[in-house]
Parts: C-alpha cells; structure tokens; sequence
C-alpha cells in the first residue's frame, strides 16, 4: 500500500497541477505596473519575495511588518530594482491601531489601493498543544483578526479601484495535522471568513476579487527552523512561491495552491481517505524529534 501511494500521489499530484495551472490565461507582469500595493509581513520570507518581484514590475508598494531595521533594508532594494514607490511602517499586527494606520498612509499617499496582501504571521513552536490558551488568542489576533481589521479598513478604498484582497494561508487551513493546533486554528479560521465575503461580495455585485493561497512547506527561514528537523521533506522555493502568488492575485483566481503537485493531492486524498491521509502524515514525521 505505501509503494502504491508513492506511486499514485505524485502522478495524481501532476494531473491535478496540470487541470489547474493549464487555462487560458496569461500573466503579464505589465498588469501590476503602477498598482498601488499593499504587502504585510515583508521584512523577511515570502512577503519580502513578493516585495520584490512587485517592485521588478513596477509597483507602488507599501510594506508593513515587525522589524524596522529590515524593512528600511527591504524598501532600499526595492527602489534599485525599480519599484515606482516605496515605503514602510514597522509595527505588530495585534496592535488594533495598526491596521487604520497603515490604511490611512495608503490613502493619503496614493489616494487608493489596488491590492492588499495579507501574507503576516505570529510566533508559534512546532509542538504538542500545552494548554496555553492564551497564546491561542495571541496569535488569533495576530494571524487572523489583523487580517479581517485590514481587510475590512481596505474595503472602501478597494471597491473604489474594483480591487484584489490576496490571502496567504496554508495546508494546514484545510488539513489539520499534529503539533500545529493553534496555528491550524488562525488559518481555518481564515478560510471560513474570507470563503463567506467572498460570498457576499458576489451577492451585493461588489467587484472585490479574494484570492485563498494554499501553501505547503515553503524554504522561508521560519518555516525550516521551525520543522526541519520533523519533516524530512525538502521545501519549495520562496522566490517561486512568492510569483505565483503575485500572478494569482493578478489574475483575480479564487485559489492557490503551491506547491501544486503536494497541496492538489493531499486535499483530494482527504476528500476521500481522510483517515489513510492523517495516518500518512503521521508515519512522515520524525515525532522523536518534537519537544513537549
């Protein structure tokens, strides 16, 4: 049965990318030249990828995250690779005063906003649930209701410019694995908010695109420190993954996943063994590794 899965995933895996990356339209990244674009946790990781191949393109870019120091760094390479504007405002996204601020700079510099990524993340450990229910509600504020305070202070500037809303979740939104809980939480939590706007967005003919991004195990610094030594996997590139969540928002898509072939897969495979599926994952890890 292993053998079989081996074999059976990763084909499955191809033909499902394949179904999805496959349609007619064509990225062009003259699409964000001038944008005006909001990118939140972009001092290290995906969000400083994304910072820059946003800035190649010619956008106007206005970045957020929690160290100063590495978002001056940041907002500097951005300007050299041709970014049409560029600047920062440091701070935590579980202040409630944050998400009103950084609105607010968007719209009395620009006078609008094209797109708001939503791509931050709190401190939480690889490991067993200890029962800290604060930290829990920590990091719901921080990974998911910043989220909801952004996306909600963005709503007005955004159906002015029929705007995009870019979600940057994770696999472990939809499949809840071990040693995760808390973090799992913020993430579903953020499906279940942004699947229903998107809803009612559609009913009320507001033309505000939401794009969900599925990601699996990304080669950011945090997430290899953080599991490397639990899964053997090797992780996709950051660089790459920060592209294509770029060109999906673009491209107004509900739904991305990266990488295609891993995420496709284990979100069909859940659909129909859910039970084989959290056994897998189980039987992947190094568990002796994890510290309680």
């Amino acid at each position: 049965m292993r053998l079989l899965l081996k074999v059976f995933i990763p084909v499955l895996g191809a033909a499902l990318a394949f179904y999805f990356y496959s349609g007619s339209e064509n990225f062009n990244e003259e699409m964000l030249r001038g944008k005006r674009v909001i990118v939140t946790g972009a001092s290290s990781g995906i969000g400083e990828q994304m910072a820059y191949h946003l800035a190649r393109m010619e956008a106007h870019l206005l970045l957020t995250a929690r160290t100063e120091a590495r978002l001056q760094k940041v907002v500097e390479r951005c300007l050299e690779l041709g970014a049409a504007s560029a600047r920062y405002i440091s701070g935590s996204m579980d202040s409630p005063t944050l998400p009103e601020e950084v609105l607010r700079e968007a719209e009395n510099t620009w006078g609008g906003l094209d797109m708001l990524i939503l791509n931050h993340i709190g401190q939480s450990s690889f490991t067993y649930f200890s029962g800290d229910v604060g930290h829990v509600r920590k990091l719901m504020e921080t990974n998911f209701m910043s989220y909801v305070a952004l996306a909600t202070a963005a709503l007005p500037l955004l159906k002015e410019s029929e705007g995009s809303i870019v979600v940057v979740s994770s696999i472990a939104g939809r499949i809840a694995g071990p040693f995760t809980a808390p973090y799992s939480a913020t993430k579903f939590a953020l499906e279940g908010f942004f699947s229903s706007l998107r809803q009612e967005f559609i009913i009320d003919k507001v033309n505000i695109s939401i794009t969900l991004c599925i990601l699996g195990y990304i080669n950011t610094e945090s997430a290899v420190r953080a599991v490397s030594h639990v899964i053997p996997d090797t992780p996709a590139p950051k660089d790459e993954c920060a592209l294509e969540i770029i060109r999906a928002g673009a491209l107004r898509h509900r739904e991305l996943q990266y990488p295609p072939r891993t995420v496709s897969s284990m979100l069909l495979l859940r659909s129909i063994a859910p039970e084989l599926l959290e056994s897998l994952i189980r039987s992947s890890y190094r568990v002796e590794n994890v510290r309680r």
